[in-house]
């Protein structure tokens, strides 16, 4: 008897320790609340999270593939467990929008999505665009899951605060 009420108390620690392991993200996320975006239904805590974002494109802005792929934003899974992208969308405020494939980013890695022409990899998305994305002066990149639900977004100019994620 005592040799089953002690497996029962560690199935039970067991969970609470798993519990406690899925609470962590959401906290950690809360730096997301409390700020808008036109059009949004709600956000989701999600460890997929926008990273660094090149929405400048260095040197002249001639439309170049090069010019256009030096314009990325970089999507990065912060969690320990893959995450399938396919049918998410990373947009700006003026409605262009990228949805991804087949994608599965692994855990702790990350990839950088050109505005250009490219071959896709492991590491670099390409949007296959010609002209450019991202506004330079005042913009907000959003990622959304396939639920059309806002996992994180990053603005910068006048309305937000330079490269700043909300």
């Amino acid at each position: 008897m005592f040799r089953h009420a002690s497996r029962i108390a560690v199935a039970v620690a067991g969970a609470a320790a798993l519990a406690a392991t899925a609470v962590l993200p959401a906290a950690a996320a809360d730096h997301h609340r409390g700020h808008h975006v036109p059009g949004a239904h709600h956000h989701v805590r999600s460890a997929v999270v926008l990273g660094p974002i090149q929405y400048d494109s260095p040197g002249r802005d001639d439309r170049s593939n090069w010019s256009l792929n030096a314009e990325w934003v970089t999507v990065r899974n912060t969690g320990r467990w893959p995450v399938t992208l396919k049918g998410w969308t990373l947009s700006d405020k003026t409605g262009h929008s990228y949805r991804f494939g087949n994608v599965r980013l692994a855990g702790h890695s990350q990839v950088r999505v050109h505005t250009g022409i490219g071959r896709d990899t492991r590491t670099d998305l390409y949007q296959d665009r010609r002209d450019y994305v991202w506004d330079n002066y005042s913009d907000t990149a959003t990622l959304r899951d396939d639920h059309r639900r806002i996992v994180d977004f990053t603005s910068w100019g006048r309305h937000g605060h330079w490269g700043h994620h909300h």
